[in-house]
């Protein structure tokens, strides 16, 4: 565990709590930006398994002689859950920026496809999706994603998994700058979607199929080289279970996705 990437994101985090946060009334275990801060390490390091980041980050000395039990820390977790999509939403809007943006989506599975009778988080086949990318299918949610040119993360959208790549494309993308290109693979191939954007500013450039025309050779270059930060972006969420969410409700799903997208922008932070 890095303790440079650990620091920064909780001093964001305190920083951000103390101008916008409620004034806290009695004296906590942890703070609220500590419990955050576990959420984002445990996405980052530990595969989104909170409990194994609490324990280890108490036993590194992280919180001094503090101690805060599991059940504990998730209730509170859950308290800070409008406080987490803020926090998320702020580091989206820092994130938009750049020549170019990338857009994409990725299964996020609630159970095995054999369980989804007997799931009580979700139901219904509007939940029952197919990843083309995979060839195989999965019963849960479908997280959108777009990128700017560094990886970072400038708008998601989570949506059930049955419905297309191009449901909430013109949402995604409104309030990116205009002007700026959008790339995508072949899912996004519309003719009337790609009139509208382009009218409305937000041009969406998707990867063509083999019997359409292709695009100019400087645009092919362009998605063959942007493609790519969104892949490696798709590779680094799965490398942080995104993909293998295990939570008792949707609140706690939820919880543990806008987690990853935090450690994500801090991991690209990193790299760049």
């Amino acid at each position: 565990m890095d303790a440079w990437h650990v620091i920064t994101v909780f001093v964001a985090l305190e920083e951000l709590y103390q101008h916008f946060g409620d004034p806290i009334r009695y004296r906590p275990h942890l703070v609220p930006a500590e419990i955050m801060t576990v959420a984002v390490m445990a996405a980052q390091y530990f595969n989104n398994n909170h409990e194994r980041a609490l324990i280890i980050m108490q036993q590194m000395g992280y919180f001094g002689t503090r101690r805060l039990s599991v059940s504990r820390f998730n209730r509170q977790l859950h308290q800070l859950v409008d406080f987490l999509d803020f926090a998320l939403d702020q580091l989206v809007e820092v994130g938009r920026f750049g020549e170019a943006f990338i857009l994409d989506s990725m299964p996020l599975p609630v159970c095995k496809r054999k369980r989804a009778r007997r799931c009580r988080k979700v139901r219904g086949r509007i939940y029952c999706g197919y990843c083309a990318a995979k060839a195989e299918k999965f019963f849960g949610w479908r997280l959108h994603l777009v990128c700017n040119q560094y990886g970072f993360p400038a708008a998601f959208e989570l949506l059930p998994a049955s419905l297309h790549d191009l449901t909430p494309v013109h949402e995604i993308t409104a309030e990116l700058p205009k002007e700026i290109p959008v790339f995508g693979d072949k899912a996004y191939n519309s003719e009337p979607d790609e009139t509208t954007l382009a009218e409305s500013g937000a041009p969406l450039i998707p990867l063509r199929k083999a019997n359409m025309k292709p695009h100019d050779w400087a645009t092919e270059y362009d998605l063959e080289h942007y493609r790519k930060i969104i892949e490696t972006v798709n590779s680094q969420l799965e490398s942080m279970g995104i993909e293998r969410l295990k939570a008792r409700t949707n609140l706690g799903f939820e919880i543990k996705v806008h987690a990853s997208l935090i450690a994500l922008f801090y991991n690209r932070l990193s790299v760049n």
